[in-house]
């Protein structure tokens, strides 16, 4: 029984930093696509015209 709650803890433990990567991830690429529309880099420019 003892290894049960030292695993059960460990898969939270790898669930948590898992979906604190998620999060991190879906916040910069968001801010990544947000800031890409404001200032558009030159190739980007350069199709618009």
């Amino acid at each position: 029984m003892i290894s049960a709650v030292v695993w059960h803890w460990w898969l939270g433990a790898g669930l948590l930093i898992a979906g604190i990567g998620a999060v991190i991830s879906v916040v910069v690429g968001y801010i990544s696509q947000v800031t890409a529309l404001k200032y558009p880099n030159r190739r980007q420019r350069q199709a618009q015209k």
